[in-house]
Protein backbone atom coordinates (compact mmCIF):
# COMPACT_ATOMS: atom_id res chain seq x y z
CA UNK A 1 0.00 0.00 0.00
CA UNK A 2 1.13 3.69 -1.07
CA UNK A 3 -0.13 7.00 0.52
CA UNK A 4 -0.68 8.19 -2.93
CA UNK A 5 -1.37 7.50 -6.36
CA UNK A 6 0.66 5.43 -8.55
CA UNK A 7 2.25 3.82 -9.97
CA UNK A 8 1.81 6.95 -12.11
CA UNK A 9 1.78 6.25 -16.04
CA UNK A 10 4.84 6.60 -18.19
CA UNK A 11 3.86 10.46 -19.00
CA UNK A 12 2.88 11.11 -15.02
CA UNK A 13 -0.74 11.23 -15.74
CA UNK A 14 -2.47 9.47 -12.43
CA UNK A 15 -3.90 5.88 -13.85
CA UNK A 16 -7.33 5.79 -14.94
CA UNK A 17 -9.07 2.57 -12.45
CA UNK A 18 -7.35 5.31 -9.58
CA UNK A 19 -9.44 8.14 -11.15
CA UNK A 20 -12.44 6.07 -11.45
CA UNK A 21 -12.65 4.91 -8.46
CA UNK A 22 -11.72 8.45 -6.49
CA UNK A 23 -13.59 10.80 -8.87
CA UNK A 24 -16.77 8.19 -8.25
CA UNK A 25 -16.48 8.65 -4.90
CA UNK A 26 -16.27 12.57 -4.88
CA UNK A 27 -18.91 12.94 -7.47
CA UNK A 28 -21.18 10.77 -5.88
CA UNK A 29 -20.85 12.93 -1.92
CA UNK A 30 -20.52 16.12 -3.66
CA UNK A 31 -23.54 15.24 -5.80
CA UNK A 32 -25.18 14.04 -2.69
CA UNK A 33 -24.50 17.67 -1.08
CA UNK A 34 -25.92 19.52 -4.42
CA UNK A 35 -29.11 18.12 -4.37
CA UNK A 36 -29.62 18.36 -0.37
CA UNK A 37 -28.47 22.13 -1.01
CA UNK A 38 -31.30 22.68 -3.75
CA UNK A 39 -33.88 20.65 -1.94
CA UNK A 40 -32.92 22.83 1.96
CA UNK A 41 -33.34 26.36 -0.61
CA UNK A 42 -36.30 27.83 0.46
CA UNK A 43 -38.37 30.02 -2.41
CA UNK A 44 -37.54 33.46 0.26
CA UNK A 45 -34.68 34.11 2.73
CA UNK A 46 -35.99 34.80 6.39
CA UNK A 47 -32.38 34.27 7.73
CA UNK A 48 -29.08 35.77 6.60
CA UNK A 49 -27.28 32.06 6.91
CA UNK A 50 -30.30 30.81 4.48
CA UNK A 51 -28.15 32.67 1.42
CA UNK A 52 -24.98 30.62 2.46
CA UNK A 53 -27.35 27.59 1.05
CA UNK A 54 -27.53 29.17 -1.98
CA UNK A 55 -24.11 30.06 -2.67
CA UNK A 56 -22.87 26.22 -1.57
CA UNK A 57 -25.30 24.32 -3.75
CA UNK A 58 -23.63 26.17 -6.70
CA UNK A 59 -20.08 25.43 -5.42
CA UNK A 60 -20.98 21.99 -4.97
CA UNK A 61 -22.51 21.87 -8.71
CA UNK A 62 -19.44 23.25 -9.57
CA UNK A 63 -17.02 20.05 -8.40
CA UNK A 64 -19.51 17.95 -9.72
CA UNK A 65 -19.11 19.07 -12.91
CA UNK A 66 -15.24 19.44 -13.03
CA UNK A 67 -15.01 15.46 -11.67
CA UNK A 68 -17.08 14.42 -14.89
CA UNK A 69 -14.70 16.46 -17.08
CA UNK A 70 -11.46 15.96 -15.77
CA UNK A 71 -11.55 12.57 -15.02
CA UNK A 72 -10.18 9.42 -17.20
CA UNK A 73 -12.86 7.09 -16.78
CA UNK A 74 -12.74 3.32 -17.60
CA UNK A 75 -15.12 0.55 -16.31
CA UNK A 76 -15.44 -0.29 -12.86
CA UNK A 77 -17.07 -3.83 -12.03
CA UNK A 78 -16.77 -2.78 -8.26
CA UNK A 79 -18.61 0.52 -8.21
CA UNK A 80 -22.28 -0.53 -8.49
CA UNK A 81 -22.44 -1.97 -4.68
CA UNK A 82 -20.13 0.76 -3.62
CA UNK A 83 -21.74 3.54 -4.95
CA UNK A 84 -25.08 2.11 -3.08
CA UNK A 85 -23.18 2.13 0.01
CA UNK A 86 -22.24 5.49 -0.46
CA UNK A 87 -25.34 7.05 -1.94
CA UNK A 88 -27.34 5.39 1.28
CA UNK A 89 -24.50 7.18 3.59
CA UNK A 90 -25.30 10.58 2.58
CA UNK A 91 -29.22 10.44 3.45
CA UNK A 92 -30.01 13.00 5.91
CA UNK A 93 -30.33 11.36 9.74
CA UNK A 94 -32.48 12.22 12.44
CA UNK A 95 -31.43 15.03 14.68
CA UNK A 96 -32.95 14.49 18.14
CA UNK A 97 -34.07 17.22 20.54
CA UNK A 98 -34.98 20.01 17.74
CA UNK A 99 -38.25 20.35 16.78
CA UNK A 100 -37.62 23.59 14.22
CA UNK A 101 -37.58 22.03 10.47
CA UNK A 102 -35.48 24.26 8.59
CA UNK A 103 -32.46 23.93 11.58
CA UNK A 104 -32.63 20.38 11.71
CA UNK A 105 -32.32 20.26 7.66
CA UNK A 106 -29.53 22.78 7.83
CA UNK A 107 -27.93 20.98 10.49
CA UNK A 108 -27.72 17.78 8.62
CA UNK A 109 -26.17 19.28 5.44
CA UNK A 110 -23.77 21.68 7.44
CA UNK A 111 -22.51 18.22 9.39
CA UNK A 112 -22.32 15.77 6.42
CA UNK A 113 -20.40 19.05 4.42
CA UNK A 114 -17.94 19.89 6.95
CA UNK A 115 -17.00 16.27 7.42
CA UNK A 116 -16.46 15.76 3.37
CA UNK A 117 -14.88 18.86 3.07
CA UNK A 118 -12.33 18.52 6.32
CA UNK A 119 -12.11 14.83 6.09
CA UNK A 120 -11.88 14.28 2.48
CA UNK A 121 -8.37 15.31 0.88
CA UNK A 122 -7.88 14.09 -2.63
CA UNK A 123 -5.01 16.37 -3.32
CA UNK A 124 -3.08 14.96 -0.93
CA UNK A 125 -2.68 11.73 -2.47
CA UNK A 126 -0.97 13.58 -4.94
CA UNK A 127 2.75 12.58 -5.72
CA UNK A 128 4.98 15.27 -6.47
CA UNK A 129 5.71 13.83 -9.60
CA UNK A 130 2.37 13.76 -10.86
CA UNK A 131 1.97 16.02 -13.93
CA UNK A 132 0.68 19.44 -12.71
CA UNK A 133 -0.48 20.39 -16.19
CA UNK A 134 -2.93 16.90 -16.36
CA UNK A 135 -6.75 18.32 -15.82
CA UNK A 136 -7.35 15.05 -13.24
CA UNK A 137 -5.01 16.43 -10.68
CA UNK A 138 -6.07 20.58 -11.61
CA UNK A 139 -9.50 19.01 -10.77
CA UNK A 140 -8.13 17.33 -7.45
CA UNK A 141 -6.19 20.59 -6.37
CA UNK A 142 -9.14 23.03 -7.31
CA UNK A 143 -11.07 20.98 -5.17
CA UNK A 144 -9.44 20.74 -2.22
CA UNK A 145 -8.91 24.78 -2.69
CA UNK A 146 -12.76 25.62 -2.94
CA UNK A 147 -13.41 23.00 -0.11
CA UNK A 148 -11.17 24.97 2.29
CA UNK A 149 -13.26 28.40 1.68
CA UNK A 150 -16.51 25.72 1.94
CA UNK A 151 -15.50 24.56 5.50
CA UNK A 152 -14.86 28.34 6.67
CA UNK A 153 -19.01 28.75 6.66
CA UNK A 154 -19.78 25.79 7.70
CA UNK A 155 -18.07 26.42 11.03
CA UNK A 156 -19.67 29.74 11.35
CA UNK A 157 -22.69 28.10 10.91
CA UNK A 158 -22.01 25.23 13.41
CA UNK A 159 -20.50 27.45 15.76
CA UNK A 160 -22.98 30.39 15.50
CA UNK A 161 -25.45 31.61 18.22
CA UNK A 162 -28.47 30.15 17.29
CA UNK A 163 -27.10 26.58 17.13
CA UNK A 164 -25.82 27.82 20.89
CA UNK A 165 -28.48 26.25 22.68
CA UNK A 166 -27.97 22.43 20.90
CA UNK A 167 -23.88 22.42 21.23
CA UNK A 168 -23.93 19.20 22.35
CA UNK A 169 -26.68 17.41 20.05
CA UNK A 170 -24.57 19.09 16.68
CA UNK A 171 -21.04 17.99 18.10
CA UNK A 172 -22.58 14.39 18.68
CA UNK A 173 -23.97 14.81 14.84
CA UNK A 174 -20.59 16.36 13.16
CA UNK A 175 -18.81 13.29 15.02
CA UNK A 176 -21.22 10.65 13.84
CA UNK A 177 -20.35 12.06 9.89
CA UNK A 178 -16.85 12.57 10.65
CA UNK A 179 -17.02 8.80 11.48
CA UNK A 180 -18.63 7.23 8.37
CA UNK A 181 -17.37 10.08 6.35
CA UNK A 182 -13.39 8.95 7.48
CA UNK A 183 -14.84 5.00 7.30
CA UNK A 184 -16.21 5.17 3.49
CA UNK A 185 -13.09 7.46 2.24
CA UNK A 186 -10.49 4.79 3.63
CA UNK A 187 -12.62 1.73 2.40
CA UNK A 188 -12.55 3.36 -1.18
CA UNK A 189 -8.86 3.90 -1.12
CA UNK A 190 -8.01 0.86 0.38
CA UNK A 191 -9.79 -0.73 -2.66
CA UNK A 192 -6.78 0.79 -5.00
CA UNK A 193 -4.02 0.29 -3.13
CA UNK A 194 -4.18 3.38 -1.06
CA UNK A 195 -3.73 4.13 2.74
CA UNK A 196 -4.73 7.31 4.24
CA UNK A 197 -1.30 8.46 6.36
CA UNK A 198 -1.13 8.65 9.52
CA UNK A 199 -4.97 7.25 10.10
CA UNK A 200 -5.19 5.28 13.30
CA UNK A 201 -8.97 5.96 13.91
CA UNK A 202 -11.67 3.39 13.39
Amino acid sequence: MSAFFGPLEPDGRVPPHQQTRVAAFLVSAHGALARQFAIALPAKFDAAWQTELNAQFYRESEIVSLLMRATTWVPDLALGPMATSWEMAWLPTPIEGMADHAHVQAIQLATLAHAMHAGVRPAALLPTEAKADDPFVFALRRIEFESSRLLQAQILYLKGPDLAPFRDTVSAALERRHGEVRRLWREALDSIDISLANDTKP
